[in-house]
């Protein structure tokens, strides 16, 4: 197997853009990470395409081929991916594989997702279809109520407050308003996130990501090739994704997500370090407790420690471990298909050392987590400068 870099990277702002369609976005973060690798279009031999829902939130089907046409790449396979919030990230899974294993030498990996298109209530409902529709969402349960369960839970396993969940939201939306891209860029206290409008107990409208357009693109080839597109390569250490059950009532323990604890054993072995090792990481912050569990099936912190280990502020940018300094989902944005490979991008840029005011001291080692669903999907990247 070969070693693989990405050699360019791109993104969109992350927003509500009323004036923009899902293909102009794609097209535009795809582009970028063709100039950012001194790249061009003949050069790509494979495209594939993140994207949930595109055929439900604008109504476009065969995603992958209609967003390469608008690049001007045609004649090569151009595929898309729905692994729910994961899409991306699965994406990028895929096309690393294939780079690794020599079928291609030039991949572009995109996102996308247009989703303020739509109402909330049908976005909702939309996003719903990632669960389990003949189980927990014919009863009403929107992932807002699965999250609001998982926290819940965890409050009552290990003594988690909300105080350390407002704390995460508190965090996120201190570095979001320092990413020029970020859809909030607006700083919050933790009065506010306490305080926030109930969405559902114990989670108020602060512990929840936004709904947002956006996507984001990376190119990737042969880590003995990136020399022909940057002078920064970044390298893909180790990948993984994994698979869980759907439905939460069909899960041993909710507290904890199961594909994330498995494919990051896998990703460490590949990359061949420990929990420990790493600098810095973008976790899918989908929800404040999502970036809590996260930070403990990551081997992080002890399980039950994330929230009094994020409330002391070892998870901000000047912190022991700093997580999420592109402001997470939470202020950053989620747009669902592009969020995946946006990780890549932001973990890229501090690896790169442009991150700007977010940039972090100890930059050479960063891991992203992306999650499908209620858990049924991780994908774990972690990168280091080549």
């Amino acid at each position: 197997m070969r070693s693989v870099a990405v050699v360019g990277i791109g993104k969109t702002a992350f927003g509500a853009f009323p004036d923009r369609d899902l293909r102009s976005l794609a097209v535009e973060a795809g582009q970028k990470a063709l100039a950012d690798a001194n790249a061009q279009t003949s050069q790509v031999e494979a495209f594939y395409l993140g994207n949930f829902a595109g055929p439900s939130f604008v109504g476009q089907n065969h995603l992958a081929p209609y967003v390469a046409a608008g690049m001007g790449i045609v004649g090569i396979p151009a595929t898309r991916f729905e692994a729910a919030c994961a899409s991306s990230g699965s994406a990028f899974f895929h096309a690393v594989s294939a780079v690794a294993a020599g079928l291609y030498d030039v991949v572009l990996v995109g996102g996308v997702e247009k989703m303020t298109s739509q109402t909330t209530p049908k976005v909702t409902e939309i996003l719903a279809g990632a669960g389990d529709l003949c189980g927990e969402v014919r009863a009403g349960a929107t992932f807002p109520a699965l999250f609001a369960m998982i926290a819940r839970r965890h409050m009552y396993q290990y003594g988690t407050t909300r105080e350390h969940m407002a704390a995460v939201a508190v965090k996120n939306h201190q570095n979001g308003a320092k990413n020029p891209l970020a859809h909030m860029r607006k700083v919050i206290t933790m009065e506010q996130a306490l305080n926030g409008k109930p969405i559902a107990e114990p989670l108020t409208v602060y512990d929840c990501s936004l709904i947002s357009d956006g996507a984001a693109a990376v190119l990737i080839a042969p880590l003995e090739r990136a020399s022909e597109f940057t002078s920064k390569p970044v390298r893909v250490l180790g990948i993984a994704q994994a698979s869980d059950n759907v439905a939460l009532d069909e899960k041993e323990d909710i507290t904890t997500f199961r594909a994330v604890k498995t494919s990051a054993a896998k990703a460490y072995k590949m990359a061949g370090v420990q929990p420990s090792d790493i600098q810095f990481a973008e976790v899918h912050d989908c929800f404040t407790i999502a970036e809590i569990i996260a930070i403990e099936d990551l081997g992080f912190v002890t399980k039950g420690e994330g929230g009094p280990y994020t409330l002391a502020g070892k998870t901000c940018i000047q912190g022991e471990l700093p997580v999420n300094t592109s402001g997470g989902l939470k202020s950053k944005g989620h747009p669902v298909g592009a969020t995946g490979v946006g990780q890549i991008c932001d973990i890229a840029q501090q690896l790169r050392g442009e991150a700007g005011e977010r940039q972090v001291t100890r930059n050479k080692l960063g891991l992203a987590q992306n999650l499908g669903g209620s858990g049924a999907t991780s994908v774990i990247s972690i990168l280091g400068a080549a």
